[in-house]
């Protein structure tokens, strides 16, 4: 197995790192204290930062753009392989991946119309995700269900003749704030009596339709993330064409595993550039502060935990490369417990990185001078988000039984 990043990527990679050197390093300060003034008011009124557009234009001229898809006419044609490496540059910034036209949910539900959109739907949805001019939402979580078993959804997505009825609750969907938010792809029962993963179907719901009521924003860790949030949504027998069905009527589950597998490698990787910049704050300020006349990377125990970070970095990215290697040669089915451990490791990785370097900084490592607050949140959501550790760690545990009981064990 060769991780060696070939010259493609090779060269997007060092087109990236001058871009973000050049215009979205110098650009961060000032977009975060934007939006920490932005979010305290109505959500209705959150807008984004006028540069934003700017630099999205830039990168979509600069041909850094929709690295993820892999069609050469509408992306770059790149392979999971060769975006991952391209993800992790992106998340050493927390507004780069929409820069790029990167950024989730919307790389998840442009997977989703690409490989299972009809015609038309990609037409009036994907092009203009495609674009950059538009934002859509992913709506599966439930407040009144145990959302971590996902067979649990109750919202309900009814054939009705020519149309199907939404009705039902949502919550934690991401980017259902953002001004330029336009539709939902929805998660819910279709067929009750059917096999548990042949019940479900997806729908795309513009979300103006009447019966589509946005409740409020939720803060995660007391920040409300604007301009993206995370939203509670209300369907009321909220009526669509039948022609809006991604798919088929009980497909939902097959389109959400397809939808789920490079979408994980892209968070993980973009967790591991996260956990990068972390560690690097976390080097500088060891080597530049002094306590008790003595550097702070060699107080209590400090150049250990940098050591250890280095080398669970390292494995956690190895990790994550082989799974992205397994979906790109034999398909996403066949990663699944790849794909499980990887979506447990890398967020931990992040979350104890993050954590040490925060107090390295002490007071400091808690504001907003530096960004370790918000990777911090980054990295706890990470391990709920897409599925708890517990439900992945009990994928891996079903895979290696099975592997064991067909003669793969000792």
């Amino acid at each position: 197995m060769n991780f060696e990043q070939d010259s493609t990527t090779q060269a997007f990679s060092q087109r990236i790192q001058s871009f973000m050197r050049e215009h979205i390093e110098p650009f961060e300060a000032e977009y975060h204290q934007w939006n920490h003034v932005n979010e305290h008011g109505d959500w209705r009124q959150w807008s984004l930062h006028p540069k934003i557009a700017e630099l999205k234009a830039k990168a979509r001229e600069a041909g850094l753009w929709n690295l993820f898809l892999p069609d050469a006419e509408l992306g770059q044609g790149l392979s999971t392989i060769q975006y991952a490496p391209l993800a992790e540059m992106m998340g050493h910034s927390l507004i780069a991946p929409e820069i790029f036209n990167c950024n989730a949910p919307d790389t998840g539900n442009m997977e989703v119309l690409y490989h299972f959109g009809s015609d038309a739907q990609k037409q009036h949805y994907l092009v203009p995700l495609l674009a950059g001019e538009a934002r859509s939402v992913f709506c599966m979580t439930e407040p009144e269900v145990a959302s971590s078993d996902a067979t649990n959804m109750a919202a309900t997505i009814v054939e009705q003749g020519d149309e199907v009825v939404i009705h039902g609750r949502k919550w934690w969907s991401t980017g259902l704030g953002h001004p330029d938010a336009q539709f939902a792809i929805v998660m819910g029962l279709s067929r009750p009596q059917a096999d548990k993963h042949q019940r479900h179907s997806m729908v795309i719901v513009p979300l103006n339709t009447p019966g589509v009521k946005i409740q409020r924003m939720l803060p995660a860790f007391n920040s409300f993330d604007a301009p993206y949030g995370h939203g509670e949504v209300v369907f009321d027998n909220v009526r669509v064409a039948k022609s809006q069905v991604i798919g088929d009527l009980g497909m939902g589950f097959a389109i959400a595993q397809g939808r789920l597998g490079p979408g994980r490698i892209h968070h993980c990787m973009r967790a591991l550039g996260a956990a990068e910049r972390a560690l690097s704050l976390m080097i500088q300020r060891a080597m530049a502060r002094q306590a008790f006349g003595r550097p702070l990377i060699e107080l209590g125990g400090n150049a250990e935990r940098i050591a250890q970070h280095r080398m669970a970095i390292d494995q956690a990215r190895l990790y994550t490369l082989s799974a992205a290697d397994k979906i790109d040669r034999l398909g996403v089915r066949h990663a699944m417990s790849e794909i499980s451990g990887i979506k447990v490791v890398v967020p931990n990785v992040l979350q104890q990185v993050v954590d040490d370097a925060i107090q390295m900084h002490g007071g400091a490592g808690m504001s907003n001078d530096v960004p370790l607050a918000a990777l911090y949140t980054v990295a706890r959501a990470l391990r709920l988000a897409d599925g708890p550790d517990e439900v992945h760690r009990a994928m891996v545990t079903r895979t290696e039984l099975k592997r064991y009981r067909q003669g793969g064990g000792e």
